[in-house]
């Protein structure tokens, strides 16, 4: 039950520390797994504490208090929660502070989250819902309510900005010192830290520490500063999360990605020197009391792991763990094994992994099929701290652990995979702000001008649409053609991909992946349709039931599928020396996911009009009549394939 603030008194001034931030999953499949992803960091890396996020408008609420008490209680770590205080009901943040201190929870980073929406854009039962609820427009106010309501029992961070803040309150203005005013009056409240959005320009943070350090308010000489850190995980994730926190890439920096973009293992290794490099210049530098870092992990393993551990922010593994420390780098032989009984994982069975066929050792039947993490069990101790640490940074069989979910590049990704979900895990929004929404889409009235809006989002003459706040990859202007025609119809599509036949990994458009492999794809396509379109599409996707496998559902909570048990790889990769990869895999536990967040969208979006204008009146009649839908083509070999069937 430790406050930050207590913790950080006990250390030496010249200390550093690190802390974590993980998300809920989406599926409680991705949950299960997370929990022992937590259990191995938490031995191996051993962090100062972890942060837990909390969706927007509270759209996590249960799921992120399930997963701070597991940290808090089970694993025995001090654990941050985070709390928004815009957008959601007064008795939700009642509910959430009072349950964290039930489960021990002394530390509460305070956030603002989405904009607040003028009253006239919520209906009748959301005003009702909002009663009382006037006071939480800023992140102050919810800093000055804990204080009022709980006193000095947490520890409270508040958010702050090295760039500037850029958001719809000033969306022409990103400038940390237009936001000082409100840093300042933040940590007058009661704030007790400061935690920063990501940055990668070291030159800018370093301006806003000093910056605070020297104001004449005062406020700033000696509250903690902690800087927040994103690993490299990706080249596409990086751009996109850079683009949605309007954090900058300096020059010197993306010409080291650029020239790797191609080959995900290089970026990675990379992305490790970068923020290496970033974390040895901060210590380097003069600092008041303990240096700390914050890591935004993503829910993944091996990067931060690396990152660590090559900085020396966590102890050195003593003499005595080393001489019990099973070499993880050399694989484990049958020679090495014996039956014992152990917990069974709830990632067992469940895992990507090849099977083997184990014989006679481990059984009185002549030969069985088994997972091989359960065929290598070793004799000796697996869980020193060497051991951990080496398995969190991908060492090896046992490094599988860590890395079967390394490539998360798109949203359907393994729904088992504890990073399995939106990439900032904060949950349903759009991404901009009310200015740069209607700037963006407008006013539209009818379906007609919603199908504008998807054509000319798929010629690249708009930036975004809801679902979708980047603009289309090089992949899938392949298609833009067949997606053109297939939104003609009134049928709009949300993702998509081609068909693709064992392409060369490092393939400017479509490869990923370490370089000399083969990529291969299942075309596929989501979209939105009336619910009378559906089902005649649905009797053309049942005659050709060998070839296509659909899911759909509706904001009603209907849900249709063709094999509702049906797990289909849409996309795979073989590399020199590595098991097949498949990091796109959809399946209707991850399709349900998705599904309830894709309606949610078409209510934010209702949400920035008028309640009671034509273009919110025409949102709603959509989400109430319209199905989401994925259909596959299994013939990757045919191309046209899906399109045919679309079209036809």
């Amino acid at each position: 039950m430790d406050k930050i603030t207590d913790k950080l008194a006990a250390l030496p001034d010249d200390a550093t520390f690190f802390s974590l931030e993980f998300f809920p999953p989406k599926t409680s499949e991705g949950f299960a797994n997370l929990q022992a992803r937590l259990e191995r960091m938490s031995r191996a890396l051993r962090p100062f504490f972890v942060n837990v996020t909390w969706g927007a408008g509270g759209s996590t609420a249960a799921k992120s208090l399930e997963l701070a008490e597991l940290c808090q209680r089970q694993l025995n770590l001090t654990t941050c929660l985070h709390l928004t205080c815009t957008n959601m009901n007064k008795s939700l943040i009642d509910q959430a502070l009072s349950k964290a201190k039930a489960i021990g929870i002394r530390n509460i980073l305070a956030l603002r989250g989405d904009p607040p929406r003028n009253e006239e854009y919520f209906d009748k039962a959301e005003l009702e819902a909002r009663e009382g609820d006037e006071e939480f427009t800023w992140a102050v106010d919810l800093v000055r309510y804990i204080r009022r309501e709980y006193g000095d029992y947490f520890c409270v961070g508040v958010a702050a900005y090295p760039e500037g803040h850029s958001d719809q309150s000033h969306p022409e203005v990103q400038d940390p010192k237009f936001d000082l005013p409100y840093l300042i009056e933040k940590t007058k409240a009661g704030a007790d830290f400061l935690m920063t959005q990501l940055f990668y320009d070291v030159n800018a943070y370093e301006a806003f520490v000093d910056m605070l350090r020297s104001d004449p308010s005062g406020v700033f000489k000696s509250i903690p500063i902690i800087p927040g850190l994103m690993p490299v995980q990706s080249y596409q994730i990086l751009r996109r999360t850079t683009k949605l926190s309007h954090a900058k890439l300096p020059p010197e920096i993306l010409e080291k990605l650029d020239v790797v973009k191609g080959d995900d293992e290089a970026v990675k290794s990379v992305g490790v020197d970068i923020l290496s490099e970033i974390v040895e210049r901060l210590k380097g530098r003069k600092h008041l009391g303990p240096q700390g870092f914050h890591f935004y992990t993503l829910n993944l393993e091996k990067m931060v792991a690396h990152i660590i551990e090559r900085c020396h922010l966590i102890r050195d593994i003593g003499a005595k763990e080393e001489e019990d420390a099973i070499d993880v780098s050399q694989e484990i032989t049958l020679d090495d094994v014996k039956p014992v009984a152990r917990r069974r994982l709830s990632s067992v069975s469940s895992d990507p992994y090849n099977r083997v066929v184990v014989e006679k050792a481990l059984a009185k039947t002549k030969e069985f099929e088994t997972s091989e993490k359960d065929a290598g069990i070793p004799t000796r101790e697996t869980t020193t701290r060497a051991n951990t640490l080496a398995i969190s940074e991908g060492e090896g069989s046992l490094g599988r652990e860590a890395t079967w979910d390394d490539y998360p590049n798109g949203r359907w990704g393994d729904a088992r995979s504890p990073a399995f979900g939106e990439i900032d895990g904060y949950g349903v929004s759009l991404h901009v702000s009310i200015p740069q929404a209607i700037k963006l889409w407008s006013y539209p009235t009818t379906t007609a001008d919603i199908t504008t809006l998807f054509r000319k989002y798929i010629s690249c003459e708009l930036d975004a649409i809801p679902w979708s706040e980047e603009g289309l990859n090089p992949e899938t202007t392949t298609i833009s053609n067949e997606l053109l025609k297939v939104n003609a119809k009134g049928w709009w599509t949300v993702a998509s991909q081609p068909a693709v036949n064992g392409i060369k990994s490092d393939d400017g458009v479509f490869g990923w992946g370490p370089r000399n492999g083969f990529v291969f794809q299942k075309p596929f396509v989501e979209l939105f349709l009336p619910g009378e379109d559906w089902r005649r599409l649905k009797t053309r996707c049942q005659d050709r039931h060998e070839e296509v496998t659909y899911f759909a559902g509706n904001a009603d909570g209907e849900f249709e599928a063709s094999d509702m048990q049906s797990v289909n790889p849409v996309t795979w990769g073989t590399f020199p020396g590595k098991e097949i990869t498949t990091p796109t895999i959809i399946e209707a536990v991850s399709f349900r996911a998705w599904l309830e967040e894709a309606f949610s969208i078409w209510k934010e979006w209702r949400h920035i009009y008028p309640s009671r204008s034509p273009t919110a009146k025409l949102l709603a009649e959509i989400r109430e009549d319209y199905w989401l839908v994925n259909i596959i083509h299994h013939d990757y070999v045919e191309k046209d394939a899906l399109w045919k069937l679309l079209l036809e």
